[in-house]
């Protein structure tokens, strides 16, 4: 057991109601490997992805997570293994017999086509006739809110403007499954915030199964219904975004997921509806309000978020879960303030609070001497 917390066992996505419990899997992807000579780049990946879904593969560079998603739309050959979209084989079938469509992340727009030209442009090629064409372009210029600019040429448009024609071109042709490879990367950070919420409109408008590559947590956090964190060419963790922040399931995810405060320690005792944990930067012990099923004296890592840590002048009253340090850093961002915080043993601590009142009187400065606390069930042991 690599974590410590017991995961909730039935969880909802306030999104979208994209799995039913009899639900079958729109995508099965059954044990890829994928080498390029020696390099294995997507190392004995097995997942299933369900209809209607927004996932995401998350993962920094050089994790896998473009190659499996080109593996998916058929531009890369798997060395080994199987993958299969709606009940079929796809595992030798070339791109443009799939059903399947994959926007880039440059958009890849033509440049001398009008908005609706590129949106419209795969449908002419099918040969569909020009009445179904215009009605369909349309109709998706609609819903991607750019009719008023169907005659404009793409150096006309803003960056957002531009994803939503890539976009709507890649859903004109109504495939079962969208590819999107970061489509919003290119998008400065409060278009690319905005953008979001778009795309997930759309998403749930249309229905169409996505699968979205990106190595940025905050963008997967707000679009996925899960997420698939990959690193080194494995899927390390397959969660929902609360659970896979609140319930990491090794250091990598807990490090990767936000920010986290780490502190080694070993395992006291651990009973069944309680736990404690000695780690020796941090002046009391570590107790949990839950078992953590490890073996006495077990090496153990146990991680605190920023956001779940008291920070006062005053010191707490609870014998356990705290601190004591002196703040080296201050960061004032606006909604949030960040304290850094240098603790007796030496070991800096990060610690963010709201900043919910206008004035709030006495502000905590540098160099001032603070206590740390924090709740029970504020901490997750993990093993790996």
């Amino acid at each position: 057991m690599s974590v410590s917390s017991v995961m909730p066992q039935t969880t909802s996505h306030e999104k979208l109601n994209w799995r039913q419990n009899d639900a079958e899997p729109f995508v099965r992807i059954e044990q890829i490997n994928k080498q390029f000579g020696d390099f294995t780049a997507v190392n004995n990946v097995s997942l299933d992805i369900y209809k209607n879904e927004l996932f995401c593969l998350l993962g920094g560079s050089g994790s896998g997570k473009s190659t499996l998603l080109r593996m998916l739309a058929g531009f890369e050959a798997p060395t080994s293994g199987r993958i299969i979209i709606d009940g079929v084989d796809m595992s030798n079938t070339p791109p443009w017999e799939r059903p399947v469509n994959m926007m880039f992340q440059s958009y890849a727009l033509f440049p001398h086509l009008s908005v609706e030209a590129n949106v419209g442009f795969g449908l002419k090629r099918e040969g569909l006739p020009s009445g179904e064409v215009q009605k369909r372009v349309a109709d998706m210029l609609d819903m991607v809110q750019l009719g008023h600019l169907a005659r404009r040429k793409p150096h006309m448009l803003s960056g957002g403007q531009r994803q939503r024609v890539a976009l709507a071109r890649s859903l004109v042709k109504q495939p079962k499954l969208l590819l999107l490879d970061e489509p919003l990367g290119a998008l400065d950070k409060k278009l690319r915030e905005e953008t979001q919420f778009e795309l997930m409109r759309i998403q749930e408008e249309l229905g169409i199964t996505f699968v979205v590559v990106t190595h940025d947590q905050e963008e997967a956090m707000t679009l996925a219904t899960r997420i698939g964190v990959m690193n080194n060419g494995v899927i390390v963790q397959t969660a929902e975004p609360h659970d896979m922040y609140e319930y990491p399931n090794n250091r990598f995810v807990a490090e990767f997921i936000g920010n986290v405060n780490l502190f080694e320690g070993t395992v006291v005792t651990d009973e069944r509806d309680s736990a404690t944990v000695h780690c020796s930067d941090l002046q009391e012990m570590v107790y949990l309000d839950h078992g953590v099923s490890c073996a006495p004296n077990q090496s153990v890592s146990v991680a605190i978020r920023p956001e779940k840590i008291r920070i006062t002048r005053d010191a707490p009253d609870s014998p356990h879960n705290r601190s004591e340090g002196v703040i080296t850093d201050v960061a004032y961002m606006g909604s949030q303030s960040i304290y850094k915080v240098r603790l007796l043993s030496g070991k800096e601590v990060r610690v963010t609070q709201p900043n919910v009142y206008r004035d709030s009187g006495d502000r905590l400065t540098w160099d001032d001497h603070v206590y740390l606390s924090w709740e029970p069930e504020s901490s997750v042991v993990l093993t790996s």
